[in-house]
């Protein structure tokens, strides 16, 4: 997710399903408690008096102890320092609910063993472990569960139920089991469908990824076989060049009308030789990028990324910067060279599409998302806009909206891969020219200011060969 400035996370020495089962199992454990200190009091004045008061209060007292030193233990640090600091193993869950199971044993013992309708009890820690614990641990505790009723069925503290608290008894387990096996259905189904959705987000972003390697390779590939034809080309305008610049000094040659036009095509040809080297350089640069699987991250501060954004813009569309003086020194961690050639690819979008008397406005601003401030960079054209069909298809690789000659259809695509690649996101908002609101693009990339190694996914430094529009999360306006 993007992100400006990071919450604190558990250590990575913590597993995050534990750590978090741990939180669920404490709250869980001290309604249980209130629970069980409820039934007694409420038995005691049902049953007149018959209970051993002391006795059951002493046994639920020891969850509330050993739950106190959960509270203490994990989440002590936590509250004054803001993050866990302890690490939380599968086996100590397993051993509260091994400690819960002694407990139900205590209180059953004591309040007429098997005959309690409590007893239901049992399934529903049999269920709670398998919710929060893998294979082995939820047998476990299946046959702790077990011995334990085997017990009660040998000795046990009769206790005289009148028929009809019994009834009452069994209808209450019955209820409080069924809520409790009715709430761990329930966060299994949300968590599987929480997986599903993260597994379908997943495979997109593995296909594109699949593809953007497959477009690497293709321009490895493009990069060697055009730089002997290059070389050639590069060779005879040289060559070209020096013939031209020989004849233009020959003697008797001042004043010869076709002077004029040798200076020219010297000219010409200086310019061919240029222009073949800046292509020999770009497919260099495409053969080397394609080897590597990103840029490393660097330091630098928005202000200087959109300034090496602007580089190789055009003047007309002009480009007009709106960047507080604040946010311009804000300081950034990551793949500069990336993400300002993705951007720079955005705004060569922009121009392409506003007239050419129109001004192209990328505007940065804070902006507060799930896990704090992002930096939010907003790329306006002047445009006629993207109907909605367009908007659906807008990104795929080499798919165009331009006239042919003038882009490929990969900048988007390309670019689109660089900014998901270091944990950003990226919206398209546009609109067609009878909307009341005026018509355009607006184009919003969503980036995080610190991206770990591990997060740079996929950020070619190709991202700016093609000058198309990057294909993100669409937000279409229809007129």
């Amino acid at each position: 997710m993007p992100r400006l400035t990071q919450s604190r996370q558990p250590p990575a020495a913590i597993p995050e399903r534990n750590w978090v089962n741990i939180q669920w199992l404490a709250r869980l454990r001290w309604a249980q408690i209130a629970g069980q200190a409820l039934t007694v009091l409420v038995g005691q004045f049902l049953l007149d008096g018959a209970l051993p008061i002391t006795a059951l209060l002493l046994v639920i007292s020891v969850g509330l102890v050993s739950n106190l030193i959960v509270e203490l233990y994990f989440f002590g640090d936590r509250r004054r320092e803001g993050a866990p600091t302890r690490t939380v193993k599968e086996w100590t869950i397993a051993v509260l609910m091994m400690l819960d199971i002694a407990v139900l044993t205590a209180l059953l013992y004591l309040t007429g063993g098997p005959h309690n309708p409590f007893g239901l009890l049992y399934v529903v820690q049999i269920a709670l472990a398998t919710v929060l614990m893998h294979s082995r641990w939820p047998w476990i505790l299946t046959g702790l569960s077990f011995i334990g009723f085997g017990i009660l069925l040998i000795s046990h503290r009769p206790l005289a139920i009148p028929e009809d608290d019994r009834a009452i008894g069994e209808w209450v387990a019955v209820g409080v089991a069924s809520a409790f096996v009715v709430h761990f259905l329930l966060r299994i189904s949300a968590a599987l469908a929480e997986r599903d959705a993260e597994l379908t987000q997943a495979r997109g972003l593995s296909a594109r990824q699949e593809r953007l390697a497959s477009l690497a390779t293709m321009a490895a590939g493009a990069a060697h076989e055009l730089s002997t034809p290059l070389g050639t080309v590069a060779l005879a305008a040289k060559e070209l060049e020096r013939a031209l610049t020989r004849a233009d000094g020959e003697p008797g040659r001042a004043g010869d009308p076709h002077t004029t036009s040798l200076k020219d095509l010297a000219a010409d040809a200086r310019l061919i030789r240029e222009q073949v080297g800046r292509c020999r350089a770009i497919l260099e640069q495409m053969a080397q990028g394609a080897g590597t699987v990103g840029e490393s991250v660097a330091t630098c501060t928005v202000g200087e990324l959109l300034e090496e954004a602007m580089v190789g813009t055009r003047t007309a569309p002009t480009v007009h910067r709106d960047l507080p003086t604040d946010i311009a020194k804000t300081t950034l961690r990551l793949p500069p060279r990336a993400v300002s050639q993705a951007l720079r690819s955005l705004v060569t979008n922009a121009q392409d599409a506003s007239p050419p008397n129109a001004s192209v406005v990328v505007a940065v601003r804070e902006e507060t998302g799930p896990d704090g401030a992002i930096l939010a960079i907003s790329i306006r054209d002047r445009g006629a806009g993207m109907p909605s069909d367009v908007l659906a298809r807008i990104g795929e690789p080499f798919f165009t909206t331009k006239a042919p000659g003038r882009g490929m259809g990969l900048g988007l695509f390309l670019a689109r891969a660089v900014i998901e690649g270091v944990g950003g996101s990226l919206q398209i908002d546009s609109r067609v020219a009878d909307h009341p609101a005026g018509r355009g693009t607006e184009v919003r990339v969503l980036l995080p200011t610190d991206v770990s190694p591990r997060d740079v996914v996929g950020a070619r430094t190709t991202a700016d060969r093609s000058s198309e529009a990057i294909a993100p999360e669409v937000v279409s306006k229809p007129a």
